[in-house]
């Protein structure tokens, strides 16, 4: 998020000085000015309009820090920082803060950045610029007919398919029929493929602690399933916000070289039956909430922890795409924190994080980890806090069930979990990941406009369904521009 509040002593979602206070208008507040520029497509500016990292300013936000209200005491409140943002930013316009020859105005309404001297606006059009045989001046249909090879199907098309191709008389029909035939490959799909493997940092795989097949010397969890519940959501034309609202659990087992998923739903006590104590997954139907209740999520996140903040701090960042350890996506709620388990979080310098944080978390608080509660490990257990008295102090067990996210409040985490998979952070987090495997990086600022409408697509008319969504993506000029 963007904090310019951060540029005269307040931290909008920065800690300055010593002292952090929150500014939610500052993101926002930009894009009231700048409606139209690339860097607001989606509503927000990013931290690096102003920022190199968050408190550090880079040259366009020294600019504006020194044309907001100068005279004005330090650090501003939010009806004062809003007063005198539109004309420090009107004031800088002219200027050129990063001394690359384009003023401060030009560099946002053109997409690059007014503070990176190696970031440029285009001088010339492109005239039929040819290099490699590809179209350097647009989409070009056989450069991405080679991508989609390359990144679905995972190797790079025959001559004799590159010449097939070039003799379509439908390019974009026959480039989306590639696609659905690659969209099956085992390179895509399959254990260990690209989806499998985008689930790497939700998952946090750690083989010392690991059961079933491969297990290590201290088996705790199975994460295969946490995998194959994984890609089962994102693929088949399956509605991807099943991965946090799915009540159901996945297995996935290869047969002639070919991974197959299998859905299945038992009960706890049915699960030990079929698997084994060290394998079953312990919450009850009614209150599983895709992986953020399965039992390695809860195992390797919660642990042995009353108020289990990292376990929704993960799951903030890993599904939503807001790292609260980067003060990303502060909303804080009035009256929080309460600090029920003693932790110290209404000190000046942690409240501003844990008056979003907590109330995250306390929906979590009924699932157990490894132990320690009142009630059987990876279970929802509504009275587990009791068993955390002696450690954290009676106050411990007033931890309420309903919590806060995106300002509305939730009973419990399968409301929490609807919440997060119907928002908008759910759906630009999501299309992020596929576009960050796809094109290795975040979308720069002339693809910002691209990148949004693929998110307010991918709620709409694609339904949540990923691979509608990825149809959508190959036909960006990200995507096939060489």
């Amino acid at each position: 998020m963007l904090t310019l509040s951060g540029l005269v002593g307040v931290a909008g979602v920065c800690v300055v000085a010593g002292r952090g206070e929150a500014q939610p208008p500052a993101p926002a507040a930009f894009c009231d000015v700048y409606p139209d520029v690339p860097a607001c497509s989606s509503g927000e500016a990013a931290c690096t309009t102003c920022h190199d990292a968050p408190p550090a300013l880079n040259a366009y936000g020294a600019s504006v820090s020194g044309a907001l209200l100068p005279g004005e005491p330090r650090p501003l409140h939010d009806e004062t920082f809003l007063s005198g943002l539109g004309e420090a930013l009107r004031a800088v316009e002219g200027q050129d803060a990063d001394g690359d020859g384009y003023s401060n105005l030009l560099e946002l309404e053109e997409g690059t950045s007014p503070a990176d001297d190696g970031s440029l606006p285009a001088e010339t059009a492109c005239v039929d610029a040819v290099e490699d045989g590809w179209n350097l001046c647009g989409y070009d249909a056989g450069y991405a007919f080679k991508k989609v090879m390359i990144d679905f199907c995972g190797r790079s098309p025959t001559l004799h398919e590159k010449d097939q191709f070039a003799a379509e008389p439908d390019a974009h029909s026959a480039l989306h029929a590639v696609l659905d035939v690659c969209l099956d490959s085992e390179h895509w799909r399959g254990r260990g493929g690209r989806v499998w493997n985008l689930a790497n940092s939700k998952i946090g795989p750690l083989r010392a602690i690991k059961a079933g097949p491969e297990a290590g010397p201290i088996p705790l969890a199975n994460y295969d399933d946490d995998y194959a519940f994984f890609v089962f959501t994102q693929t088949d034309d399956r509605d991807a916000r099943e991965v946090l609202t799915g009540q159901t659990f996945v297995t996935a087992s290869r047969i002639d070289g070919r991974t197959l998923y299998e859905e299945w739903d038992r009960s706890p006590g049915e699960d030990i039956d079929e698997r084994g104590q060290d394998l079953y997954q312990a919450v009850e139907k009614e209150r599983r909430a895709g992986l953020l209740t399965h039992r390695w999520f809860l195992m390797i996140n919660t642990m042995f922890t009353s108020v289990p903040r990292t376990t929704a701090a993960q799951a903030y960042r890993a599904f939503l795409g807001y790292d609260l350890s980067r003060l990303e996506g502060l909303s804080p709620v009035q009256g929080e924190p309460v600090d029920y388990d003693g932790k110290g979080v209404q000190a000046d310098d942690c409240a501003v994080c844990h008056s979003t944080l907590d109330p995250l978390t306390y929906p979590f608080s009924r699932y157990e980890g490894i132990g320690g509660g009142y009630g059987s490990s990876y279970s929802y257990a509504p009275e587990r806090l009791r068993g955390f008295t002696d450690v954290d102090g009676e106050r411990v067990v007033d931890t309420p069930e309903g919590g806060v996210i995106f300002g509305q409040e939730v009973a419990n985490l399968v409301e929490w979990a609807a919440v997060a998979s119907n928002s908008e952070a759910f759906r630009r987090a999501t299309v992020s990941d596929y576009w960050e495997l796809l094109l290795g990086e975040p979308p720069r600022a002339t693809e910002q406009a691209e990148f949004g409408e693929l998110v307010s697509r991918f709620g709409g008319e694609h339904e949540h369904r990923i691979e509608r969504m990825l149809h959508d993506l190959i036909d960006t000029e990200a995507y096939g521009a060489p």
